[in-house]
């Protein structure tokens, strides 16, 4: 019997070196105001299925995310993200919702392959302080997003043994391009021009098979901004790991299937 703590340790490591670069999920520039909800990949494969995930990473960016296919090949998704932090020299909140419909099919591999459309919006500020403690400056505003976004099931499949269990893997890709803008912009009570900025986010994923409906996936990348600025930077990398479950849907693109 390996113990949980091996265990998860172990099907980590897997999920790394299974096909995912573990970026360093670092911060595009200290006064970037956005940071990029992850690409939601539900890889649906038949109508009433749904999933489900929460992810985080290192810096406590929080993200839930749904979809449901409510038709043959159609689908509709949601994601939240929340980011709320407190350090000696700042404060930062990021609150942000996206919504999204999309088409999906099975390919004669067997594979998924998913096109979403969608739009997002949320609020977000920034306060700084000096070593008194005193703030020196506080940026604010609100954020508007359009997006298109491809997702598709990799072929490549294998399985990690631990103790007396095999864990099998999958993989998968997610590319989006999105609008992003900056409204309501303030630095200090004083009112800015909107910001904006094109995203480009190429992720890859991989995710291990636990029990059930249930499975581990670990979502690495990196987000590119086509139009330098101050305060929508987005070249920073993507690294979540989070838990989701798939009810009701076709399980031949899945780890383990055949």
């Amino acid at each position: 019997m390996v113990p949980p703590p091996k265990l998860f340790r172990s099907l980590l490591t897997a999920l790394v070196r299974g096909g995912v670069p573990a970026a360093a999920a670092g911060l595009a520039g200290c006064t970037s105001l956005y940071f990029p909800p992850p690409p939601h990949a539900p890889l649906l494969t038949q109508k009433s299925e749904f999933y489900g995930s929460v992810s985080t990473n290192q810096q406590n960016n929080f993200a839930f995310q749904g979809a449901y296919a409510f038709a043959d090949h159609l689908a509709a998704a949601g994601t939240f993200s929340s980011l709320h932090r407190s350090k000696g020299d700042k404060t930062q909140n990021f609150d942000f919702a996206e919504a999204s419909v999309g088409y999906f099919t099975r390919l004669p591999d067997k594979r998924v392959l998913e096109v979403y459309l969608g739009a997002g919006g949320g609020s977000t500020d920034r306060t700084e302080r000096n070593p008194e403690q005193l703030t020196t400056r506080r940026l604010e505003g609100s954020l508007s997003k359009v997006f298109v976004q491809v997702n598709y099931a990799s072929k490549k499949k294998r399985s990690v043994h631990i103790g007396h269990h095999d864990f099998p893997l999958s993989y998968g890709t997610a590319l989006r391009l999105s609008y992003v803008q900056l409204n309501n912009f303030r630095i200090d009570g004083l009112g800015q021009a909107p910001i904006g900025n094109v995203i480009f986010e190429p992720i890859t994923f991989t995710r291990v098979q636990l029990a059930g409906p249930f499975q581990l996936q670990l979502m690495s990348g990196q987000a590119f901004g086509f139009h330098p600025n101050d305060y929508l930077k987005a070249a920073n990398s993507v690294f979540q790991l989070g838990l989701i479950i798939g009810l009701g849907g076709s399980n031949s693109w899945k780890p383990g299937a055949h």
